[in-house]
């Protein structure tokens, strides 16, 4: 059977700089393929699992799940893919397959667990190590293809970020006739406003400052609106039917509330690192609703990859090699990326 050892970059301990090392990738079992990587994602979860800040995890951790790549073997019952296929991988690598949800095919909700990418442990017992890595071996069932098309590069993002921002959007209605907006302009937001645009609903970007106006309306948002300005908050006061939140600072969720139409939903999609607080008369007296929302199933992550596709657009990447990813972590926290940092792992092959 096929195996190989990759090369990687891994945090050998909690907040760490990365280094450069080499892991092995198990043999390839009967549904297995090896997928050899061109280009990884840095999603702001990769930071916030490297820096412990959503609690203790595995180390050493090779961080990454935006993954992109070419089809290099498979094992012997694979029919799904072939040499030569361009694939992508995404948050998780697994799941029980027994439970409702993923007979449903919402296998991001598992109620075993899904198994990540990384920072995770698969079924045998071995640590999952992720992206940031000239190869890596997946079940064929946890694999998504790329359409032709659409650049590795700016697909891999499309992977988490993505599929964070098209899941609520079609499970909440977004498209014509429906007023949608985002908060804030990073990362995800970005795809939100690609996404929302596609989907034929007329699109709003909720952002703390103006700075990024030119760039939402190139990528389709119809109304840009400051939130420290307090007008803002008059002014759109009952507007959207569906709200989607990307920041994961906490908000003022009554004040956000207060902008949804009767029956309009709030969906979070970015996760603060303390509990937020809301009233509820800001839900009662409107029938609004306040939601969350997680990535999305293998068929539904599909749908988006040719959606996006289809609609000729991918994620608005900054490409750096693997010796700046330690940089490119402080440049995200600082809101400095416009709008996701890709490392091309073919330099990591040299």
């Amino acid at each position: 059977m096929t195996s190989v050892t990759a090369t990687a970059y891994a945090a050998p301990a909690g907040s760490t700089p990365l280094e450069r090392t080499t892991i092995p990738r198990r043999d390839l079992r009967e549904h297995d393929v090896l997928i050899e990587i061109a280009y990884s994602g840095i999603c702001h979860s990769d930071i916030h699992q490297v820096r412990e800040e959503w609690g203790p995890a595995r180390f050493p951790m090779v961080p990454g799940h935006e993954i992109a790549g070419v089809v290099t073997a498979t094992g012997p019952g694979v029919s799904r893919y072939a040499v030569g296929d361009r694939v992508g991988v995404g948050c998780f690598v697994d799941s029980c397959r027994e439970c409702v949800n993923c007979l449903a095919g919402e296998e991001q909700y598992c109620l075993r667990g899904e198994t990540p990418t990384y920072n995770g442990v698969a079924n045998d017992g071995e640590p999952t190590l992720g992206g940031y890595s000239t190869h890596i071996v997946v079940d064929e069932n946890y694999v998504l293809r790329i359409p032709e098309g659409l650049g590795l590069d700016v697909a891999a993002p499309l992977l988490c970020a993505g599929i964070t921002l098209y899941s609520p959007l079609v499970n909440w209605g977004a498209g014509p006739g429906k007023k949608v907006a985002v908060i804030g302009m990073g990362g995800l937001g970005h795809m939100g406003v690609k996404i929302a645009h596609a989907l034929g609903a007329e699109v709003t970007v909720l952002s703390q400052s103006l700075r990024k106006q030119d760039d939402a309306v190139k990528f389709g948002a119809d109304h840009y609106h400051a939130t420290s300005d307090p007008q803002t908050f008059k002014d759109l006061a009952g507007t959207f039917d569906l709200i989607i939140n990307t920041v994961s600072a906490n908000l003022d969720v009554d004040a956000y509330l207060g902008l949804l139409t009767l029956d309009g939903t709030l969906v979070f999609v970015g996760v603060p690192d303390s509990p937020d607080a809301f009233r509820a008369f800001s839900l009662i007296g409107s029938r609004r609703s306040l939601a969350g929302s997680k990535i999305g199933g293998i068929r539904q992550t599909q749908e988006m990859l040719d959606f996006c596709a289809e609609h000729g657009f991918g994620a608005e990447v900054e490409v750096i090699s693997p010796d700046e990813i330690n940089a490119a972590y402080d440049r995200v926290t600082a809101s400095d990326v416009r709008y996701r940092f890709v490392i091309d792992i073919a330099q990591l092959r040299d």
